[in-house]
């Protein structure tokens, strides 16, 4: 079975998103924009974000978001940092951007969640109440409806 340019193209370009999106599950803690991403990655930013959407089902920033508050939840359930604290520790510079993001992902502030998940995971592993407090995309998800013919 022989590749096609084309499909070899495709896969070069998957090989690149991948990198993308490992580097930014390494340094979501550094200042990283969807630019700093595309020229690591030699690409134009609405290039990559258009293929980072094609290819995982949301842009690179929305990604880089989700692995922050990702990380915030965990800290949060720790109990021992305030949530100004989580917020920079994570790589977010704007406290207001950071509470907004994680009401949006995780459904409550980051302060009443700190407050609840302390008490919610008490006893639990940190891999399973990593996944048990995953967050779910409230406001993004996609809704399709089926379509009657």
């Amino acid at each position: 079975m022989t590749i096609t340019p084309s499909e070899a193209q495709h896969l070069r370009d998957l090989a690149r998103l991948r990198r993308v999106r490992d580097r930014i599950d390494r340094e979501y803690a550094q200042p990283l924009d969807v630019e700093a991403l595309a020229r690591g990655a030699n690409m134009s930013a609405g290039h990559l974000s258009r293929e980072f959407r094609l290819a995982f089902g949301e842009s690179p920033y929305s990604y880089l978001m989700t692995r922050r508050i990702e990380r915030a939840m965990a800290l949060l359930r720790r109990g021992d940092l305030s949530v100004t604290d989580v917020c920079f520790a994570v790589g977010c510079s704007s406290l207001g951007t950071f509470s907004t993001r994680f009401t949006e992902l995780v459904g409550v502030p980051p302060s009443t969640y700190r407050a609840d998940a302390v008490r919610a995971t008490a006893g639990m592993l940190s891999c399973v109440a990593k996944q048990v407090t995953r967050p779910v995309r409230n406001r993004e998800a996609r809704v399709t409806k089926p379509q009657l013919a």
